[in-house]
């Protein structure tokens, strides 16, 4: 099996008309973990979304790899099976479908029939994933999300994280709203994965996630574009000292594009 790849190459995206993602290229290999930072409206949802097949965002040029596979001619299921993983800044809540069963049917649903995970399996693997979160086994037969604090919302997608085993997961603000026990916990649950089969792509405001999961770059995203990159470091400096020394370094007045709304 190859190590993971994704590859995004001259990404252009827009929304009703409005171009968003300007010229984006950004490549992450298995083992690596990569973080975007930026202001508000610069683009990073709205990636976020473009590369996993939101019907709302338009690809109007450029490609993106996995594996060597063209993402873009994929719908979103086949995305999702080719190991491609989004855990969401505002999960969906789905009444009458319990936690285990959507799970076990994800799992499924990446397998080759007569192949499926066994329930005993499935349920000590659930079990084991839970203990690293540190969720109460009555989880796994709540509606899924219905009823979750923002909290337990952000744990529930790193458990799917952990049980989908992707090759490349982009996590789109996880620590949003996250105390800081909750935050070392969200955490624990990605540096668990972290291994030459696991890529990924976190997007985040805040450099305190960075204090537990130690980024190998860090990318600054402005104008719908990255306009610097650097170590863990660099992710330290916008923390103390924002954004408008990189403004000034490279002269630009207005970071934002378009009129998104999210980050």
């Amino acid at each position: 099996m190859s190590a993971p790849n994704l590859k995004i190459e001259n990404l252009h995206v827009a929304i009703e008309g409005k171009e968003i993602i300007k010229d984006f290229n950004l490549e992450i290999n298995g083992g690596e973990i990569h973080a975007i930072m930026g202001p508000n409206g610069t683009g990073k949802s709205t990636l976020a979304s473009a590369i996993m097949g939101h019907p709302k965002y338009e690809i109007t040029s450029g490609k993106v790899f996995l594996g060597g596979e063209d993402v873009l001619d994929m719908e979103v299921d086949e995305r999702a099976r080719a190991g491609l993983f989004l855990a969401m800044q505002y999960p969906s809540e789905i009444a009458g479908v319990t936690n285990a069963d959507f799970m076990r049917s994800a799992i499924n649903a990446g397998r080759e029939e007569g192949k499926e995970i066994s329930l005993m399996k499935f349920i000590r693997k659930m079990d084991e994933k839970m203990d690293v979160l540190d969720m109460d086994q009555a989880f796994s037969q709540r509606y899924l999300n219905e009823g979750f604090s923002g909290g337990e919302k952000k744990r529930n997608e790193i458990l799917q994280l952990l049980m989908l085993e992707p090759k490349i997961a982009i996590l789109d603000e996880i620590d949003s709203g996250l105390d800081i026990d909750a935050l070392k916990v969200v955490s624990n649950g990605v540096n668990d994965m972290r291994g030459p089969e696991f890529g990924c792509l976190i997007i985040t405001h805040y450099q305190r996630l960075l204090n537990y999961i130690t980024p190998d770059k860090v990318h600054v995203m402005m104008q719908g574009r990255i306009v610097k990159t650097g170590g863990a470091e660099l992710a330290e400096r916008l923390e103390a000292e924002g954004y408008d020394w990189i403004k000034e370094e490279l002269g630009i007045e207005d970071e934002k594009v378009g009129q998104e709304t999210q980050a």
